[in-house]
């Protein structure tokens, strides 16, 4: 068997906020992870979609991101960046 070659292997203390609340259409459990890892971004986790991404403020502002990242009508994008950008340092 071949040795295994790691591109990195860290482990990093993490601060993670779970949090769920109800939009007009739909339900949105989130975890929320803060590390130093992603250059001050935070690693979102839509726990009921099974989808995540890595979003700083930069990100909430694009448009489309949150709609292409989890799979979101414009409508429910724009609910879950109203959060974001309440929470999102």
């Amino acid at each position: 068997m071949n040795e295994r070659f790691y591109l990195y292997d860290d482990t990093e203390e993490t601060k993670t906020r779970f949090v769920s609340f109800m939009g007009e259409n739909q339900r949105f459990d989130l975890a929320i992870m803060y590390s130093d890892r992603y250059y001050g971004k935070a690693v979102v986790f839509d726990i009921q979609g099974s989808r995540f991404a890595i979003l700083g403020q930069d990100d909430l502002d694009e448009p489309g991101y949150l709609e292409h990242a989890y799979q979101l009508s414009e409508e429910d994008a724009s609910e879950m960046r109203d959060f974001l950008q309440e929470v999102i340092r």
